[in-house]
């Protein structure tokens, strides 16, 4: 296989990557677009970037991923692309009709030095953008942070751009969603009206990255945040954002534009964070937590008690965006399991802190980095030393995963080579259930290929 040649010994790098996990800017910029009603992500680069940044969306949710682009060529990669924006708006609009188009840069206009900011006033002076409809832009260049960036990047353009403040305050609060899937933003709108809790969900992919085979194409699904939702984010109690990474940026540009005072906690993978999740929403929506919440919760924990003898002890190794593991690793200590190496591409100090909170006790062994020298050779390295029971994370880790022969759970993005992350929820303690299941199946059918014929048994 592709890295069976991996050593043992490793040595700290400061330069070079290797199998990053971790991928670009542009491609969270587009996803948090998909995330708002009737707008058209664009591309401010070659036609290749945008066509790499769709193929990535569209392997992962099986769904056609649409997305513009300004197409450089070599004239414009050192004359500038300011021209063909200008054109490509105007065509947009004209040919395509979204209320919004939402612009995001790439390595090569970043390189160059276009001026986003300055091409897009330039296009509404010249009476580019029809009258009620807009062009957004954000600044995503590929060669520093991640997709994670970019998707904040992508979502503090939204906030900035469209929340709007008023005298009058609304009964109503504002969840910026981290980057998670379409099933795990309908998750979160289910549990806000289970607790009846008014919000406005940015962005939101449920209804347009999951939607239902009708036999007919629609070029703007019904689902994602819509215009008049945004704008009456100025005016909400509070605002809650999910995950430091992708949240923060948005939530203090509510803050400093509108006075929307903010809270950023984890996204509600597990039991804890799920607990505070759901006590954040009760406090900021000033509602009463329902008893089928508290029953949920009693049914995760019922499961986990129930099948402990199959988790405990186990060690794990973890990989993906900071936002997402650092819930799922707090979740897997909390059920006795020891995640031992655990790497994410996405830069930020916020995480070595979090692990040291979350591990220095119960897995006081672990080994943990994050930033671009924090990639999958890291992990395998650190796997050839010491073997795991488990490897959880995105489909890249499907060649480490048969070379030591490992159990293996996809989760995270992207997952290519698998369907039903799409549709089934990770979030809450319902998606808590379906987490314990996917570790259990794993566990358990590699106990069952791999143990003595003796030991083969029909109940586990």
């Amino acid at each position: 296989m592709l890295l069976r040649h991996t050593t043992k010994e490793v040595r700290e790098r400061t330069a070079l990557t290797v199998n990053p996990a971790k991928t670009c800017q542009p491609v969270g910029a587009m996803y948090a677009a998909l995330g708002v009603h009737g707008c058209l992500p664009h591309s401010h680069g070659s036609q290749g970037c945008c066509s790499y940044h769709r193929s990535a969306l569209t392997r992962h949710y099986k769904e056609p991923v649409m997305a513009a682009t300004s197409s450089f060529t070599e004239g414009s990669s050192v004359f500038g692309g300011q021209a063909n924006l200008l054109q490509a708006i105007e065509t947009i609009f004209a040919v395509y009709e979204p209320e919004i188009i939402a612009v995001h840069s790439t390595c090569l206009s970043e390189t160059i030095g276009d001026d986003l900011n300055q091409i897009v006033n330039k296009a509404k002076d010249e009476g580019k953008v029809p009258f009620g409809k807009y062009v957004i832009q954000a600044s995503t260049p590929s060669y520093v942070g991640s997709h994670v960036t970019g998707y904040a990047n992508m979502l503090e353009a939204f906030v900035k751009y469209f929340a709007e403040k008023t005298n009058e305050k609304i009964r109503q609060i504002n969840l910026l969603s981290g980057w998670v899937e379409p099933s795990d933003m309908r998750e979160l709108k289910r549990i806000m009206k289970m607790m009846k809790v008014k919000s406005v969900l940015l962005p939101d992919t449920s209804d347009v990255l999951d939607t239902p085979m009708t036999g007919k194409f629609e070029m703007y699904p019904k689902g994602g945040t819509t215009i008049p939702e945004m704008v009456s984010m100025g005016d909400s109690m509070q605002t809650l954002g999910l995950g430091e990474w992708a949240t923060t940026k948005a939530a203090i540009m509510l803050d400093n534009q509108c006075k929307v005072p903010f809270d950023i906690i984890d996204i509600p993978v597990g039991l804890k964070a799920t607990d505070r999740f759901i006590q954040a929403l009760a406090k900021a929506g000033r509602v009463s937590i329902p008893e089928s919440i508290t029953e949920e919760r009693g049914r995760l924990l019922d499961v986990i008690t129930d099948m402990h003898q199959y988790l405990y002890g186990k060690r794990v190794a973890v990989y993906g965006d900071p936002d997402n593991i650092i819930p799922l690793i707090e979740f897997l200590v909390d059920m006795d399991m020891k995640p031992v190496y655990i790497v994410s591409g996405t830069p930020g100090k916020h995480f070595d802190s979090r692990m040291a909170e979350i591990l220095s006790e119960r897995v006081p062994e672990a080994k943990y980095k994050n930033g671009p020298q924090a990639d999958m050779f890291l992990m395998h390295q650190w796997i050839k030393e010491n073997p795991v029971d488990l490897l959880i994370g995105n489909t890249y880790g499907k060649y480490i995963a048969r070379d030591e022969k490992i159990p293996f759970v996809r989760m995270g993005f992207p997952i290519v080579d698998r369907i039903g992350h799409s549709y089934f929820s990770t979030l809450g303690y319902t998606g808590g259930l379906r987490i314990v299941e996917k570790l259990l199946s794993a566990i358990m059918d590699k106990q069952d290929a791999t143990c003595l014929e003796e030991k083969f048994e029909l109940v586990m």
